[in-house]
């Protein structure tokens, strides 16, 4: 586990990088790149979106282009008192401040769940994905932006010893693991040479049927058999 896998440190690290992130975030995830993961979600303009880890509101301003209806997620007040200074407060976006393992949210509350920039300083990645599956809707759409694995070992073994990077079988496993059956990942980067990100774009699937709800269903049918004969 990387040493910016511990949510104590991942504060820590993001209390000075909120001061430049807005600066130095365009050469590795930029308003293109954004735009572009954004359309995947297919935002209609009543949807409901969540964006966890949402930081200082690079993603959020992107989605407020497809509707009103955001909320924002983090841990970091710091990065969350920057995206105040964009959004106000209290005004359009509703802001909560949590943790992405233990989301403050009833089931099915949202349309669709976008997370960028968070994944890789998750301690229990799969936990959060389950918890993503579960706050947003059957049919919504889940969609994670994380560091996509680099190819050379040297900085392999860096990026190992920082945090979470991972490629896309590593992405297979942790979707599957965590209850989804269609997802599709996306590689996208800024610039030729510059880090390559891994999004992934995953379809919520139904609830199993409760037990006495299949049983009763399979009931029916087989009388209806049984009323044709």
């Amino acid at each position: 586990m990387g040493i910016l896998e511990n949510k104590a440190r991942a504060r820590l690290f993001y209390k000075y990088l909120s001061k430049v992130y807005d600066t130095i975030n365009p050469f590795i995830w930029n308003d293109e790149m954004r735009d572009e993961a954004i359309a995947w979600l297919d935002i209609q303009p009543d949807d409901r979106v969540l964006d966890v880890g949402s930081g200082t509101g690079f993603a959020t301003e992107g989605l407020l282009q497809h509707t009103d209806n955001v909320y924002c997620l983090d841990q970091s007040i710091h990065q969350m008192e920057k995206a105040f200074d964009k959004f106000g407060k209290h005004d359009t976006v509703r802001f909560h401040r949590g943790d992405a393992e233990r989301l403050p949210f009833a089931d099915d509350t949202f349309d669709h769940l976008w997370s960028s920039g968070s994944i890789e300083y998750w301690p229990n990645p799969i936990d959060a994905l389950e918890e993503f599956r579960r706050v947003t809707k059957p049919g919504g759409r889940v969609l994670v932006v994380g560091p996509d694995y680099p190819n050379s070992v040297v900085m392999q073994k860096l990026a190992d010893a920082i945090m979470l990077f991972y490629d896309e079988n590593e992405a297979d496993r942790m979707f599957e693991t965590a209850g989804y059956t269609d997802f599709e990942h996306h590689i996208q980067q800024a610039s030729p040479g510059s880090p390559k990100a891994i999004t992934t774009v995953a379809t919520v699937p139904a609830a199993p049927a409760a037990d006495g709800v299949a049983d009763a269903a399979t009931d029916h049918a087989t009388a209806g058999d049984s009323a044709a004969d």
